[in-house]
């Protein structure tokens, strides 16, 4: 029987948004730091260094990828200018450029992504997975 391994790596990045038709004071802009958790899985260790993936190759991935989001009015970026820049949309987003990110890594076809956990607040986080 074979296990599977999970990691998972945690980034922030600071941001403002304005939710649309929230019929409330978070229709206005104001901002988050935003804590993100991104989970990876695997039932293969690479045969020399007996690890999934290299901690310090998700780390990158994820900074890259949130880099793309930090400082800025989220509603003025596509996907956001289209759709809500909610937890939940944060939260796809982030998962599906993390997996195009890991489709072009060492660990492609080893490695999949679980979920990405975005917290607004402490206590409060919306989580996606496919």
């Amino acid at each position: 029987m074979s296990g599977i391994w999970q990691l998972e790596v945690t980034g922030d990045f600071s941001s403002a948004h304005a939710l649309r038709n929230y019929q409330g004071k978070c229709e206005r802009p104001h901002g988050h730091n935003f804590a993100v958790a991104v989970c990876v899985a695997g039932s293969r260790l690479d045969e020399k260094t007996e690890i999934l993936i290299d901690f310090k190759i998700l780390r990158r991935m994820l900074k890259d990828t949130l880099d793309e989001l930090d400082h800025k009015m989220l509603n003025d970026d596509a996907p956001f200018d289209r759709i809500n820049p909610s937890s939940e949309n944060l939260a796809r987003h982030i998962w599906r450029q993390m997996k195009l990110k890991l489709e072009d890594s060492p660990a492609a076809g080893t490695v999949q992504m679980v979920s990405v956990k975005v917290s607004e607040k402490p206590g409060q986080s919306a989580s996606y997975m496919e």
